[in-house]
Parts: structure tokens; C-alpha cells; sequence
């Protein structure tokens, strides 16, 4: 028989955390499951600097939405096929989860959620290069800080110190409310990106027996027993034709994120009981909360054409971060901005926007988005594709951060500072100036920051449409868990990649916990 003590179904971002934190006991047997390749000697997905490149690519699930009642239809979710997951597909900007946030999980009835509890977990993943008694620096991610080397960056910089936005560090313990500066990215010196599979795996893949890595196997479903215990998982190998199992003998650990683990939920059986059945699949565990609540930070546009030549070399194009709070008496802020040194028109273009190859944008999110989607079966089939319904825009708060955002842009790009860069807009133009203008460029343009969470929320044990409880514990079955940033009970205000490293980090230490 193919049996483990865990199964972990997903080497991504905390799945790969958790395999390896779990394969440290030798006594202690780990398989990883992962459908797409490995990364390892992938110069595609290693290359920091290349990211972009993966966008639609093959290493990328590339799922599209619904058609949007106010949003954009022709949006396309990246999804990482590979292993490291996201974390080898992203652009690596790397953010503690602001404390209010992490509080707020802990008085929603998620006990050991809280800052105090998860703050020394960031500590231990990271080797951070920058000031604080606070930071780790023998972590397994390298953290560091991106070398201020960009000149139009620079001058971004100084353009946001006259609109009255201080440069401020950021990951310093204290949450940036209005503020700008470089990112922090989880990369090496070198260029390499230092995802959670080149952080954990690849340093031990050679060296532990007790822990095997297997790419290119999709997950089919989970196996349950009688008594309603995950006790493995049926997946393809490479041959695609002839479906294998491998047993776990303590728990499976779902980690495919937030998009295929509420998929690979509801096609095991565990799901809204009346979408399962109309899909043609057996219900074995009525939990109507999988696949709700999907949240996300949508992401505008608005670019410059470069009066200056743009860089050529960068550490991967979107290197500052610029946060803002539009109203006072807010403890975080509700729009983030990313710098790109690059044209984005991504989505500006197909609508007949100008562009230029020397260009710069600034992209507002919204941190704190209201609109709530889902993700739902195409059909019990594995092979398809779900049906991701981001519902964008459909709470109006989010439209009227969004336009905040792009007239803040608009006043940054207009300080002196920036005299010498900002050519002539070229998305969304200087001739569209009113609300109702900004919110349908909005709608036609916009993209995603690629945040998707919150699909299989975590949520106190009596809470009925949480399918998970603290422990990451699937409700109503035993032997299974969640740990992805599907399992958020709300989307944090920033980046979420290192944050879903330290639900990995946690989840490995309820296990450790569990089964000493």
C-alpha cells in the first residue's frame, strides 16, 4: 500500500511549508502531491526579473471569471502550476500581515490568530535584511529589501513626499497607513526568487527519505471512510489514464489555494449540498461555506508615457508600494498602490487605449474590498475548469475607493518631482475626469492584484458557513485540513504571499501539536 503518516495535496505556497516543517522528525513519513512540474533548475520560474512572462503561460491554470455584471469579463485569474505555487509565479513583494488584521481574525473566535500568537511564526520563516530587534535572520526566506536603483522610481518617491506621503519602511511592526517606499521582496541577491519551494524544499528534497515530492499528479478527489475520516487521495499520474491512491495515516492537508481547494472540496463531496447534487456529485458532508466568500484587491490602472528612457534591468518591474487611507479614523489603509516600470496594458489595450514601450503606471488596489464572490463546479468533472465569480464591484464602496485611487494618482504624477518623467496619459486620458467616467474605465480596464482568498474560511466551531475551525479542521469530517489562503476568514490589506507562508508555518505546528 502507498501510505503515509500526512499526505499534503498542493507543494505551493504553505504547502510546501508544511511538508517540509513536518518531514524535520525523521520518524514522521510526508508525501507532497503537486500537479504542475518542479522548479528546480526552471530558469523561467527561478528568474525573479521573468515573472511576467508566467502570466498565461504553461506553468499557469489561467482561469477566467464569469461574465462581470460591473466588472471585467475578459479578467483571467493566474493560477500557478508549479511547484511552490504562487509563490513561484508572483512578483515575490513580501509583507507581515498587518497586526490589525491578525487581531481582528482573533476576536471573530479564531483563537491563536492573533498578532502576539503569529507574529514570532514571520519571525521564524524569514532572513530579513532590514532594522528591528523584531526581524528573523536565519529563516529559511530570504527577505530583503529592493536597492533604490530606478530613477523614475526615485522620482515617484519624492512626487509622493509633495503630495504629502511620507517615505516610510515598511515591515516594521507598525502598520503603514499613508506612506511609500520600496517593496521588501523574498528573493536573493542573486535574482533567484526565494519561494516557499526553493526556501523549504529544495534545500531537503535529496536528504529526507521520509519526505517524497511528486510533481505532475493531479488530485482527482479525497477519500473518506465510513466514519467520514479523510484517509487519502485518488490522483492521475503523468499517464493520465490509469488513477492512483496514496493513504495517510494521520491527515491529509489540503493546500491547493483559493480557487482548486474549495474545487478539490466539492468534487470529494464536502460542499453546498444543493450545487454538489446538481453537479452530479455525492454529498457526504453538507458545508454550504465552501467556495463562498471568495475576496480579492482589484487593481486600476493609470500610465504615463516616459518623457526619460524607463530601466532595463529591474528586480522583477513593480519594485514601490504606496498606501493611503482616503478618510481619517481608519487603523489600516483601504488603497495600496504598486509602481510598474513598465506598460501595463494588460487590459487598456483590447479597449483601444494608447501605450508606449516607455511607460510607467501606478495600479490602486483596494485593501479592503466588500464585493464577495465564489467558485463553483463546471461539472463533477476534475478536468474542468471552475467557475470563478469574483462579483468585482458589485458592493459600490469598492468603486468609490477605486476612483480615490486614480485621482490620488493623478495628483502624485502632477508633483513637481515627476516634471521630468510624466508624459502624456495614456490610460485612462486627461478627458476623463468625472466619477461616473473613472468607474466605467474601471469597469472595462481593470485587473487583480491575483489575491483570491477566503474560500474555505476559518471561523469559530459553532459558526455553521465556516467550513474550517482555528485548527484549519475541515468541519464535519475527521483526519482533514485546510492551509492556504483560502482559509482566511478575510483578505488581509496587503501582498498575502508571506502570510500564507506562516498559515503553512501554524498548521505544521497544530500538527507537530497533535501528533507528537
Amino acid at each position: 500500500m502507498d501510505e503515509f503518516d500526512y499526505v499534503v495535496v498542493g507543494g505551493g505556497t504553505a504547502g510546501s511549508v508544511v511538508a517540509a516543517r513536518l518531514s524535520e522528525d525523521p520518524s514522521v513519513s510526508v508525501c507532497l502531491l503537486e500537479a504542475g512540474p518542479s522548479d528546480l533548475g526552471d530558469d523561467n520560474v527561478l528568474r525573479l526579473n521573468r515573472w511576467m512572462s508566467l502570466l498565461g503561460s504553461g506553468y499557469d491554470w489561467d482561469y477566467p471569471v464569469v461574465p462581470q455584471e460591473r466588472g471585467n469579463s475578459f479578467l483571467r485569474h493566474a493560477r500557478a502550476k508549479v511547484l511552490g505555487g504562487c509563490s513561484s509565479h508572483n512578483s515575490c513583494i513580501a509583507f507581515w500581515a498587518p497586526a490589525e488584521d491578525l487581531d481582528e481574525w482573533a476576536a471573530m473566535g479564531l483563537d491563536g490568530w492573533s498578532a502576539a500568537d503569529c507574529f514570532p511564526l514571520f519571525r521564524r520563516l524569514e532572513d530579513n535584511d532590514a532594522p528591528g530587534d523584531h526581524h528573523g535572520r536565519d529563516g529559511p526566506v530570504r527577505i530583503r529589501t529592493v536597492p533604490p536603483e530606478d530613477p523614475c522610481g526615485r522620482a515617484v518617491l519624492t512626487a509622493c513626499e509633495e503630495a504629502g506621503i511620507p517615505v516610510t519602511p515598511f515591515n516594521t511592526g507598525t502598520t503603514v497607513l499613508r506612506g511609500a517606499n520600496w517593496f521588501q521582496i523574498n528573493a536573493r541577491e542573486d535574482g533567484t526568487r526565494c519561494s516557499a519551494s526553493v526556501a523549504y524544499l529544495h534545500p531537503v528534497m535529496d536528504s529526507r527519505p521520509n519526505l517524497r515530492v511528486r510533481t505532475e499528479l493531479r488530485a482527482k478527489r479525497l477519500v473518506l471512510d465510513e466514519d467520514r475520516r479523510c484517509v487519502g487521495v485518488d490522483y492521475l499520474p503523468p499517464d493520465l489514464v490509469r488513477t492512483l491512491r496514496v493513504h495517510a495515516r494521520r491527515e491529509v492537508i489540503v493546500s491547493c489555494g483559493a480557487i482548486d481547494t474549495p474545487k478539490l472540496l466539492m468534487l470529494s463531496g464536502i460542499g453546498p449540498a444543493a450545487h454538489l447534487r446538481e453537479s452530479g456529485v455525492e454529498v457526504l458532508v453538507d458545508s454550504p461555506g465552501v467556495g463562498q466568500n471568495l475576496q480579492d484587491h482589484p487593481e486600476g490602472v493609470i500610465m504615463w508615457n516616459a518623457e526619460q528612457p524607463m530601466v532595463t534591468t529591474s528586480t522583477q518591474w513593480w519594485e514601490i508600494g504606496i498606501f493611503a487611507a482616503t478618510e481619517s479614523g481608519l487603523d489600516r489603509p483601504d488603497l495600496m498602490f504598486h509602481y510598474g516600470a513598465v506598460p501595463f496594458d494588460l487590459n487598456t489595450y483590447r479597449r483601444s487605449y494608447p501605450t508606449s514601450e516607455n511607460a510607467f503606471c501606478l495600479t490602486p488596489n483596494v485593501t479592503r474590498a466588500r464585493s464577495r464572490g465564489t467558485v463553483r463546479l463546471a461539472s463533477r468533472d476534475f478536468r474542468d475548469k471552475p467557475r470563478v465569480d469574483p462579483r468585482y464591484f458589485t458592493d459600490g464602496y469598492d468603486m468609490e475607493i477605486m476612483t480615490r485611487g486614480l485621482l490620488l494618482a493623478r495628483k502624485i504624477a502632477a508633483r513637481p518631482a515627476l516634471a521630468l518623467w510624466a508624459g502624456a496619459e495614456l490610460a485612462p486620458g486627461p478627458d476623463v475626469h468625472s466619477d461616473d467616467e473613472l468607474a466605467g474605465y474601471v469597469r472595462e480596464t481593470h485587473n487583480t492584484a491575483y489575491h483570491p482568498a477566503c474560500t474555505v474560511r476559518m471561523g469559530p466551531p459553532e459558526d455553521p458557513d465556516a467550513p474550517l475551525d482555528p485548527q484549519l479542521r475541515v468541519k464535519g469530517v475527521r483526519g482533514l485540513r485546510v492551509a492556504d489562503g483560502s482559509a482566511m476568514p478575510f483578505l488581509i490589506a496587503v501582498n498575502p504571499c508571506v502570510t500564507t507562508m506562516m498559515i503553512g508555518e501554524k498548521c505544521a505546528d497544530m500538527l507537530v501539536r497533535r501528533h507528537p
